[in-house]
């Protein structure tokens, strides 16, 4: 009896600890509740006394993939729940979340997820007012004056939500391969969104609040910046590990795990895009991603390749030779690559913009080229027409790899963030040379987020030298 009483009493004592454990919630510590407030306080001023704006969350994800919220809605609320919404009425500049109730099995088998029951919780960790059931979201917008109209004007995001190792410019082209597919053809989640809206709610006029938000992810916070340089330095390292992994016979998809090794050990949850790895020809591809062919001697190989770290990422790419040593016509060309590289960067700062900077590192390469040889016409074709090429000054860089919002053929800003990625084509040898870098516009310049990952000849012929991890740890062979 004592024996019994002793154990009754011992599980009591444990039962608050193990309640504890079950009970953890998963929730974000990178942005502070005052940050995310901030955002919503843009958007309030953005759309006016008169409207209220509504932000659809990321739908579950089937089988056992694992959540992702979308980019928008993470921006301004830091939850990761599916089936968020999420509504700010610019009259009370206050914001309401709408959650799914909770799902008993779903937690018993993946662990605390935050519902509508944890509303306490909920406003806590993010600073939004009101925590609610998505049943409510029906009746909570009767009061964006429909029964005293006219109504508040209703601003949803129509442009495609990011989830992951995605971008707005591929996920349109994705949805206009489906409209073009007459067995397809379904509208985009964000068009079925505004088309029931429509249908339960007429007299809302329903406006794109995309372009506000767009705006807003141009200019990068400080902790913003600091994700986007972990990121990077993730992204080189990777680089880094697969140049040194380079040998002739290695497989490009070798070369993608050496990096994919260093994103997960370091905390990255996956890919920020699928890696570009081209040997040879390959390399040829833009976005050449089949990664199964075997590196040669004598070619060059090409990477472009960053994580997914805490919902932001990153984008640098280099080229090495697969013997470890750049021949005589391919120094000549990564040559070019690299002045034209430093060019870029010596005019970037804040007040000026791409056509400046791409002007005026184009006058510097065509003193580059007084006096230059080429070993073939064809070299000389192409860095001519590299000068004349605007496309060196690239993209924005952020939560996505092609990033919302405008950074050319604007005046910059300290705190835009963007790739810079000089290259030129011979397509009589099928020969494609860039290599590519993360530039942040500083209150009084730029600085390269990349610039640790070598690009001088000198430092990545060093690099390749050097023993990388498939080298240490060899794939099997077809015989074991």
């Amino acid at each position: 009896m004592k024996t019994a009483r002793t154990i009754s009493l011992f599980c009591l004592l444990l039962w608050p600890f193990a309640g504890n454990g079950q009970d953890k919630h998963y929730h974000q510590t990178d942005f502070t509740p005052a940050e995310f407030a901030a955002r919503r306080a843009q958007v309030y001023d953005a759309i006016g006394p008169n409207a209220i704006a509504l932000v659809q969350g990321a739908a579950g994800r089937a089988g056992f993939s694992v959540f992702r919220q979308s980019n928008e809605c993470y921006y301004l609320s830091g939850v990761e729940a599916a089936h968020a919404y999420l509504l700010l009425n610019g009259r009370t500049r206050k914001a309401t979340l709408y959650l799914p109730h909770r799902d008993e099995g779903m937690e018993a088998g993946q662990g605390k997820v935050l519902s509508a029951e944890d509303a306490a919780l909920v406003t806590q960790l993010t600073g939004i007012e009101q925590v609610r059931g998505f049943e409510f979201l029906s009746a909570d917008l009767l009061g964006g004056d429909l029964i005293r109209p006219p109504a508040m004007t209703l601003y949803t995001p129509l442009s495609p939500a990011e989830t992951g190792n995605d971008s707005r410019d591929e996920l349109l082209a994705g949805q206009a391969r489906a409209a073009s597919d007459p067995w397809d053809g379904q509208p985009s989640r964000e068009g079925y969104f505004v088309q029931l809206l429509h249908q339960r709610f007429p007299q809302f006029e329903i406006r794109d609040l995309s372009p506000t938000l767009d705006a807003m992810r141009t200019i990068k916070s400080t902790r913003e910046i600091e994700l986007i340089r972990r990121a990077t330095k993730l992204a080189g390292l990777g680089i880094m590990e697969a140049m040194r992994s380079t040998a002739p016979g290695v497989y490009e998809y070798q070369l993608d795990a050496a990096a994919k090794y260093v994103f997960h050990l370091n905390g990255a949850r996956g890919d920020g895009y699928a890696s570009i790895i081209g040997g040879g020809t390959n390399a040829f591809m833009g976005h050449y991603f089949h990664k199964t062919d075997v590196l040669r001697g004598g070619d060059l190989v090409l990477m472009d390749y960053a994580p997914d770290y805490r919902y932001y990422t990153s984008d640098v790419t280099r080229i090495w030779p697969v013997n470890g040593k750049f021949d005589k016509a391919q120094t000549e060309l990564y040559n070019f690559i690299v002045a034209y590289h430093d060019a870029l960067f010596r005019y970037i700062k804040p007040g000026v913009t791409s056509n400046e900077v791409l002007d005026k590192a184009a006058a510097d390469m065509k003193q580059y080229l007084v006096g230059k040889q080429f070993a073939k016409p064809a070299h000389l074709k192409a860095v001519q027409e590299g000068i004349l090429f605007r496309g060196h000054f690239q993209h924005p860089v952020g939560m996505a790899v092609h990033d919302v919002g405008r950074v050319r053929n604007v005046p910059l800003q300290a705190g835009m963030v963007f790739t810079i990625d000089p290259m030129i084509w011979i397509p009589e040898e099928r020969l494609y040379i860039r290599i590519e870098d993360v530039a942040l516009v500083t209150a009084d310049g730029v600085e390269n987020l990349s610039a640790f990952v070598p690009s001088r000849i000198e430092d990545v012929e060093r690099t390749i030298q050097e023993k990388g991890l498939i080298q240490f740890h060899p794939p099997l062979t077809d015989d074991k």
